[in-house]
């Protein structure tokens, strides 16, 4: 049955984070997307020359609700907050971005691990490159502006 691999990987992904929270490495993904080797391909692309104060980040979006082949979609953006501490803002409504409130899921910190601590006019120019190349692939992308 199609995505009966995803739905068993989702069963064992929430055993462990049950059983072992305190030993999983925070990049990664608390359910089974996909599409996610393709972000880190992508994300993997986009390079930045300068170190700075400034974080891309990219945040898992929940699309169940809308009748839509593929339930997730991701919020592409950049802070000189670490990404949890903006995904945290985000959800208390501190600056928040409509789509992170209402449907933001998680940060996925793998992908863009190696765009954090960057120049702020790289971090800009890679938010809108990001975006935009996720955009290309076919997956669902607010933000990036």
């Amino acid at each position: 049955m199609r995505g009966e691999i995803g739905l068993n990987v989702n069963k064992a992904l929430e055993r462990l984070w049950q059983c072992a929270a305190a030993s999983i490495p925070d990049w990664l993904p608390m359910r089974h997307i996909e599409w996610l080797p393709l972000v880190y391909r992508t994300a993997a692309r986009c390079r930045a020359a300068a170190r700075g104060r400034t974080h891309i980040y990219l945040v898992l979006l929940d699309y169940t609700d809308c009748d839509t082949s593929d339930p997730y979609g991701l919020y592409v953006g950049m802070s000189h907050y670490t990404p949890a501490q903006r995904f945290d803002q985000h959800k208390a409504g501190i600056r928040a971005a409509g789509s992170v409130l209402r449907r933001g899921l998680e940060v996925l910190i793998g992908p863009t691990q190696h765009l954090q601590w960057i120049a702020r006019p790289e971090a800009e120019r890679i938010e809108e490159q990001l975006a935009e190349l996720l955009r290309n692939e076919g997956l669902r992308v607010q933000g990036g502006h």
